[in-house]
């Protein structure tokens, strides 16, 4: 994967993994709020980068989507090969291209020239600072929710008052479990920190599964950002995860009440409008893959059909 050392590229990523082989998300580093006094809420001044495979620069994605905010907040997805890190053939004011190439890392050199750490997606980029706001992609969706409603669309409420302790348990559940564990399960090194995070993942599902029959959505009949931090694994699950990161005892569409959610969420406007099944291919067999695909093959399948009717509205 690489990261950055003092400013520089490397492509030693060994601090990813502990001494007993398990997986170690890195933290963010840009944690900067729009409505922070440095950077106030205003049309055009803000950028997202992303990519299409991530699947937590995807939450972003749709919440800029749901929330109506593709007028106000400009967007580019990484649309090349990476070689060191996320690269984009557009680039965005006085940061563009060399040789049509626009590493993300450039970004974070930009923004803090002696960097030491992960590059990583999304990015919340001020264009008038020429700095980053926020590189945590949970922060920027809850962001996207509120930090604009002066000057955007407010009728919709991702992050309502009254729900918001349960939404936080919710969403603290399926990182730990979900949306971490798979990466947990496929970035392992030795059997038992996999076999620990393959337990706990299939757990999590069928705890999902349970929860999914009672309520149409995470946090009862009305969608909030838990549903989009979910969403984004599973839509990858099947096609990605299953296989590659061997989280194989269940697919997706075994489980009943998750595949309709599934498909009740991916047919939401602004939900499958931001899937590129292509993309995520190519960014988990082909690249972030490398060390467990050493080959680079795309598979063909799985067939996929979220545009299937839906059970859901039964629940409300």
């Amino acid at each position: 994967m690489g990261m950055l050392v003092r400013g520089e590229w490397t492509e030693d990523d060994s601090s990813l993994n502990g001494k007993d082989g398990a997986f170690i998300r890195a933290l963010s580093s840009f944690r900067h709020r729009i409505g922070d006094p440095d950077f106030p809420a205003e049309a055009g001044r803000y950028h997202l980068f992303t990519g299409g495979s991530c699947p937590w620069a995807h939450r972003t994605v749709i919440g800029r989507e749901v929330k109506k905010l593709t007028g106000i907040i400009t967007w580019t997805q990484a649309d090349l090969p990476r070689i060191q890190g996320w690269s984009f053939s557009q680039g965005i004011d006085e940061l563009q291209p060399t040789d049509g190439r626009l590493d993300l890392h450039e970004l974070y050199t930009a923004a803090e020239a002696d960097f030491t750490g992960r590059v990583t997606v999304p990015v919340l980029w001020d264009r008038k600072a020429k700095r980053i706001v926020n590189n945590e992609s949970s922060e920027i969706l809850r962001m996207f929710n509120d930090a604009f409603d002066a000057i955007a669309e407010p009728s919709i409420d991702l992050y309502p008052t009254d729900r918001r302790e349960e939404i936080d348990a919710v969403n603290d559940f399926v990182y730990e479990h979900i949306n971490n564990g798979v990466y947990r399960c496929g970035f392992a090194q030795s059997q038992a920190p996999y076999e620990e995070a393959f337990a706990s993942l299939f757990k999590a599902l069928d705890e999902i599964e349970r929860r999914l029959g009672e309520s149409r959505f995470l946090v009862g009949n009305t969608l909030t950002e838990a549903d989009i931090r979910l969403f984004t694994t599973l839509v990858r699950f099947d096609v990605a995860y299953y296989v590659l990161f061997k989280c194989n005892l269940r697919r997706i569409a075994d489980y009943p009440n998750m595949s309709n959610y599934l498909r009740d969420l991916y047919q939401t406007p602004g939900f499958g409008s931001t899937v590129d099944m292509k993309l995520i291919k190519r960014g988990y067999y082909l690249e972030a893959g490398k060390r467990i695909n050493p080959f680079g093959i795309i598979p063909v399948g799985p067939e996929l059909n979220f545009d299937e009717p839906h059970d859901r509205a039964r629940l409300g």
